[in-house]
């Protein structure tokens, strides 16, 4: 039976692609907040109209980075076992407790109701858009620029004894490692099937196929994660790497009216669905 290995293409966050697009030249600060903002809004709104709009203005924010769409949309293939759990949940227990809203479609103990259709379809433009969001983040924003916008965002907290710089390191290279490591359990997948190992036949559908299957990649992930985190440090350590405040930079951060565009823009949207969700259009 020929095995599919298709675990890196279908990992979307954490990887770089080099457009040179408008969003690609933002400041990395500013994507930051925007993202936060975008989220943010994402959280407020309770409808499924305001998230869709939501959700558009992120395909645009994609189309203006240049990143092909059927891309990210390649990434929400890992998470849809995820929603489809979530949908049979909502269904199976949010339609017995919701007795106010009519019911769409009732079968046996299944019982599917407006309330309940609403939330999920809330629910899955939420998660769909937190996955884009974190992808376009990861494409259009190295490493090095990330981790350097991180730290400015954290410094103010340095006041606190809040360690800013090893916290945006952690969670640069922790983004920076998601797709390597998946590369890893790939090779690790495809040496295992040379030696007649089923882990690639899996049904994406049959989770708990899925888990037996992986299972006996696991111990060699961890002992190859283990290992390049050594050699990691071991690499820093020979650059003569030291924390503190009063590192230099090679990269100097500036931000221009685009940037303050970006933000204005991503917190008016903030307040326009916090205004709509709190009455105030009424």
């Amino acid at each position: 039976m020929a095995e599919n290995f298709e675990l890196l293409r279908n990992v979307t966050i954490g990887q770089y692609i080099p457009t040179g697009s408008v969003i690609h030249r933002l400041d990395p600060r500013a994507k930051l907040v925007a993202m936060a903002l975008l989220i943010t809004a994402f959280t407020l709104t309770l409808s499924a109209p305001w998230s869709l709009l939501l959700l558009a203005v992120v395909f645009v924010v994609a189309r203006l980075s240049r990143i092909p769409l059927t891309y990210l949309w390649r990434g929400l293939l890992p998470v849809l076992p995820l929603l489809a759990l979530i949908f049979a949940l909502q269904v199976i227990f949010r339609g017995r407790l919701d007795q106010q809203s009519p019911v769409v479609f009732e079968w046996w103990f299944l019982r599917l109701t407006a309330g309940s259709l609403q939330l999920i379809t809330i629910i899955a433009i939420r998660l769909v858009a937190f996955i884009f969001l974190l992808s376009l983040l990861t494409l259009t924003t190295t490493t090095t620029h990330l981790t350097h916008g991180l730290e400015h965002l954290l410094a103010p907290f340095r006041r606190l004894g809040f360690p800013a710089h090893e916290v945006a390191l952690v969670l640069a290279i922790a983004l920076r490692f998601v797709p390597t490591l998946v590369e890893e359990l790939d090779r690790v997948a495809k040496a295992q099937a040379s030696r007649c190992g089923r882990t690639g036949a899996t049904n994406r559908w049959r989770p708990d196929q899925t888990a037996r299957a992986r299972l006996p990649l696991i111990v060699p992930l961890f002992l190859s994660a283990l290992r390049r985190g050594e050699d990691l440090i071991l690499a820093m350590e020979a650059r003569c790497y030291v924390s503190g405040a009063h590192r230099t930079r090679l990269v100097q951060l500036r931000s221009g009216p685009l940037d303050w565009a970006a933000v204005a823009i991503s917190a008016a949207l903030v307040v326009i669905v916090w205004w709509a969700e709190s009455g105030l259009f009424r």
